[in-house]
């Protein structure tokens, strides 16, 4: 199996234009070890079902790997399930070839059985695919067995063995544009913020989280040299934003700081986004980054009750967010703050402390949202389970979402009303 035809099977901007990052990774990885691959983003396709039946015709793959990044919008006020476009794509490419269908990505890895069992492909990757991708396909061409690749799953038969986490990250290829990621003809010319990358995992354990299912809870750190070198490139190419995917930027603070002395010292003349953990940073590091071109950063604080805060297992207080978002105003670097209510334990009193404290911090704009979208594997599906709010057996694949019955009308029509003379607040 030398010719792998990869999809990137998202056509979703909730927020903004996204390119596929991972599946990007796993190009790169599989170009290194010598397979010839295409790379298709469906994202803006006018008719995506000839799209693909003409590089298919055309590309004649051996093997197929989409990549599946939503599983829905997390909306709890009108939520969409998003996999049936992917079980399109799929019957398009049974349809139009033989070869195998391999699926993978950050929306799979977090439900791998029922997403495997519901989209019908004949094999899934959880977690990372620059080592299990490859490798599946070499066993397959070479007729041999395939039980104890790392992360494989089987329809029926579920994980083959655990998936593991690559912690040699300087041998991983980091995507270069034009040749492991290519921005669509859809979305060029648009306010595009690049993909990128420094480290992997998130040990932090918030109650909700999805991220352990994905990455990991080690972090994993690139190299400060490689990921200059590529942001460098990007550069070179002529892309100058950048958005910092890393769940939390800051974590390890050591990392970030020495990140935005590269970016200083290679005078790369870009602009950045983060997402950034209300803990674990000092005005040093703050600094450096305005130096360094960050320009924003998403502070997911998600309550300003500290009762909450607790209840969500965070590592940190309003009084850790306020200083925080000090620090972040005094060096220029707007804020979008994120609020999640209805959580558990929530009342209508922590809901107005939570307003009142956002209210305080003066941010540059503010997301709200009602309902936790419960995640397989966290402690909220097992606090939803043992109060009745989801059954014992509910993989959870479809939307489900966790909030407090009491609050709910109450809620919505609070934050509405909240919302409406508040022009930089999104509901």
């Amino acid at each position: 199996m030398k010719k792998v035809l990869l999809i990137s099977a998202n056509t979703e901007t909730i927020n903004m234009p996204v390119l596929p990052l991972g599946l990007a990774f796993v190009n790169a990885a599989l170009l290194a070890q010598g397979f010839e691959t295409k790379m298709i983003n469906l994202m803006g396709a006018a008719d995506a079902q000839k799209f693909l039946k003409e590089t298919l015709n055309e590309f004649h793959p051996d093997a197929i790997g989409i990549s599946v990044r939503n599983i829905d919008t997390q909306d709890f006020k009108k939520p969409v399930f998003m996999l049936d476009p992917v079980k399109s794509i799929i019957s398009w490419c049974r349809k139009y070839s033989n070869a195998p269908v391999i699926i993978g990505g950050p929306g799979y890895s977090i439900y791998p059985d029922a997403a495997l069992d519901y989209l019908g492909a004949d094999m899934g990757i959880k977690g990372e695919g620059e080592a299990a991708f490859p490798e599946l396909l070499r066993r397959i061409s070479n007729h041999q067995p395939i039980t104890d690749i790392p992360g494989l799953y089987l329809p029926q038969k579920g994980a083959i063995k655990t998936r593991q986490c690559i912690r040699q990250t300087a041998k991983i290829h980091f995507p270069l544009p034009g040749i492991h990621l290519n921005v669509p003809d859809a979305i060029k010319g648009k306010d595009l913020w690049i993909p990128f990358q420094t480290r992997r995992g998130c040990p932090m354990d918030c109650s909700y989280c999805s991220t352990g299912s994905i990455e990991g809870r080690l972090i994993r750190k690139f190299p400060i040299k490689k990921g200059i070198e590529t942001l460098a490139a990007y550069a070179d190419a002529g892309f100058k934003q950048f958005f910092f995917v890393d769940n939390t930027f800051n974590l390890p603070p050591s990392h970030a700081e020495a990140l935005c002395e590269g970016i200083i010292a290679e005078n790369l003349s870009i602009s950045w986004r983060c997402i950034l953990y209300p803990a674990n940073i000092n005005e040093r590091l703050v600094h450096k980054m305005s130096r360094a071109g960050c320009r924003e950063v998403a502070l997911g604080f998600e309550s300003g009750a500290d009762a909450i805060l607790k209840n969500f297992n965070k590592r940190f207080n309003t009084a850790d967010i306020l200083k925080t978002s000090i620090m972040l105003k005094k060096y220029g670097i707007a804020q979008m703050g994120f609020l999640m209510l209805g959580g558990p334990g929530e009342t209508k009193q922590t809901v107005m402390e939570s307003l009142d404290f956002a209210e305080t911090l003066k941010l540059d704009s503010m997301k709200l949202t009602t309902g936790i979208r419960i995640y397989p594997d966290t402690p909220l599906a097992d606090l939803a389970r043992k109060e009745g709010v989801i059954h014992p057996d509910d993989d959870l694949l479809m939307p489900t979402f966790y909030i407090r019955k009491e609050l709910e009308d109450w809620l919505i029509e609070t934050i509405y009303s909240w919302v409406e003379d508040r022009p930089n607040c999104f509901f």
